[in-house]
């Protein structure tokens, strides 16, 4: 029998219930699907009208199990973590002060880095295969990967000590990148597709609306590995203070969009990826299944990672940890960079 490391619940009417030393998931008396919760790391609950137990909860937080609540539309509203996680004061202290001195701002340039790296990388990624077979497709893509990491200099020029000073000049940068970024992902999206180049929040053509989701299910993993590395996910750098805003959780994430959403997003759709939608632009429960499966198993792909092979869930914990070092002082940050 498979490992089920992260348990996903989307159905109407379902019950999430602790039998023994597991998790059940059923439907009118009938079960649907089990988690032994020895390996157990995820309980993902994507769907409307699912009830969870409290013995269920409680098994949860004792094994340090959180359980996240992301809307049809990939919007991760709600988590639940064990009280106990969040008493590692010592780097929390590190990353308040951070905030006010060089610290916070070098560890926003390096993500912010490390995020334009990963698109020029995926761009090169996306094209290694299209030499022989799309050859202008191939050139145009090269063409962009190179524009899209020259606005590394961009960073390398910003002359600040603290993050206030600095974030503008970030965002700037991020912002001209993923210009060039998207519009070489445009390239290889099918014209079926219809798609009108990337929208975020609200956006309900087919192709946003994968991304968003399968962004939605990386948010969860993420702040998984911030909440466990003693973090506190709601401070962050590039992205400001706003109450109900895991800031911390949207900055590590954007090293970590290309290589785990955006290489699956793009590989289904050039294989015409049957996306399901409501009337009201919605993706379908089947449609939500299908793709949160093929992220997380992307989460358990071995990835480049310090000289080893590493799954991709533990490289995130990693650098969770890594910027937790880098905020207490201890070393500098330095990014996830993929590999094509």
């Amino acid at each position: 029998m498979a490992i089920v490391r992260d348990l996903i619940v989307d159905q109407f009417g379902t019950h999430i219930g602790k039998y023994s030393k597991r998790l059940c998931v059923t439907q009118k008396g009938e079960k649907l699907a089990e988690a032994p919760l020895l390996h157990l790391e995820n309980v993902i609950i994507t769907g409307h009208g699912v009830s969870i137990s409290s013995d269920a909860l409680a098994a949860c937080c004792e094994r340090g199990i959180p359980v996240h609540f992301v809307s049809s539309r990939g919007e991760a509203y709600a988590s639940l973590y064990a009280a106990a996680l969040n008493g590692t004061i010592v780097t929390r202290r590190a990353q308040l002060e951070a905030y006010h001195d060089e610290r916070g701002c070098r560890v926003a340039i390096a993500i912010a880095a490390g995020k334009i790296e990963n698109q020029a990388t995926t761009l090169k990624y996306i094209a290694k295969n299209r030499k022989e077979t799309e050859p202008e497709i191939y050139e145009e893509l090269r063409l962009l990967s190179g524009e899209t990491r020259d606005h590394l200099a961009w960073l390398d020029k910003i002359d600040a000590n603290h993050i206030d000073d600095a974030r503008q000049a970030i965002m700037v940068a991020e912002a001209h990148a993923a210009k060039k970024y998207w519009a070489g992902v445009a390239l290889v999206v099918p014209e079926s597709y219809a798609w009108p180049g990337r929208q975020t929040r609200g956006a309900a053509d087919p192709v946003n609306s994968i991304l968003n989701y399968g962004y939605g299910v990386l948010y969860g993993q993420v702040e998984r590995a911030i909440v466990l590395a003693g973090l506190e996910p709601y401070a962050g750098f590039i992205h400001a203070d706003r109450p109900g805003k895991p800031s911390l959780v949207l900055d590590l994430v954007e090293e970590f969009r290309q290589v785990t959403v955006d290489r699956v997003v793009i590989g289904l759709v050039a294989r015409s990826f049957d996306i399901e939608q409501d009337d009201r632009g919605r993706l379908t429960v089947e449609t939500r299944r299908s793709l949160a499966g093929h992220i997380l198993d992307r989460l358990e792909t071995a990835l480049r990672y310090d000289g080893q092979r590493v799954a991709l869930r533990h490289i995130i914990q990693s650098q969770a940890r890594r910027l937790a070092s880098a905020l207490r002082g201890e070393s500098d940050y330095v990014p996830y960079k993929a590999g094509w």
